[in-house]
């Protein structure tokens, strides 16, 4: 199995060269705020919505002692404000108080933090310190599936089989890529498979639109998520 995930991974290499964290970020805490503000929201609307948000709270001291009144006016529109808002201020306090105000670089403190699990303590570990980690998102689980890596549904199962296929220095582009690759061509409904670069190698090549002008149409690119 490891030789054929590695070949699939070679392919995905190929296609996504260039990876990097589609959210937008100066520091690893604007970074730990961001993916929070991404669970059940496009990447697209939280770099939307950061900009206004960091510039009144972007330091770990500011949000600290921000008013949740206000963190929920300006997250609005990514859903769930009210939760996010009291995850973002709780971290705030709690970095401030627990960790001398600096996010710290060890999943094992990140994930105590509030509305801090796995998936979010991996993107900031692998993309602000250079840390690797397996991000297990709902696309990564699902190619992980397609690709025949993991039959599991449980995220932290997926990224322990996965991390076994895969060196892990790559596991944080590894994340990016299968992530990328589920945005773009691998759809949940309906994969562009007659478009798919991994169409000889798939073990599930076939379960989507198969004519490759009818694929290319639902292909997305970059332009849609910026």
């Amino acid at each position: 199995m490891s030789t054929e995930a590695r070949a699939i991974y070679r392919v995905l290499t190929k296609t996504y060269p260039d990876v990097r964290c589609e959210l937008d970020f100066e520091s690893p805490f604007q970074l730990l705020c961001a993916t929070v503000l991404s669970a059940q929201c496009t990447d697209k609307r939280v770099n939307m919505v950061t900009p206004k948000l960091f510039k009144k709270y972007g330091t770990v001291k500011k949000m600290a002692s921000a008013d949740v009144a206000v963190i929920e006016d300006l997250i609005h529109s990514t859903g769930f404000f009210r939760g996010k808002a009291r995850s973002l201020k709780g971290s705030a306090v709690k970095i401030m108080n627990e960790y001398g105000g600096e996010v710290p670089g060890e999943l094992i403190e990140l994930v105590k933090l509030p509305g801090v699990g796995r998936k979010t303590a991996n993107v900031v570990l692998g993309h602000a310190f250079d840390i690797p980690g397996i991000t297990v998102d709902t696309h990564f689980g699902r190619l992980s599936r397609r690709f025949g890596w993991s039959e599991s549904m449980d995220p932290v199962k997926v990224e322990h089989e996965v991390g076994k296929l895969i060196p892990r220095k790559e596991w944080t582009n590894l994340s990016q890529r299968m992530i990328w690759h589920g945005r773009r061509i691998c759809h949940s409904r309906k994969p562009a498979c007659g478009a798919c670069p991994l169409a000889k190698l798939c073990p599930s090549f076939g379960i989507g639109e198969m004519d490759k002008v009818k694929a290319m149409v639902l292909v997305k690119t970059d332009a849609d998520f910026r």
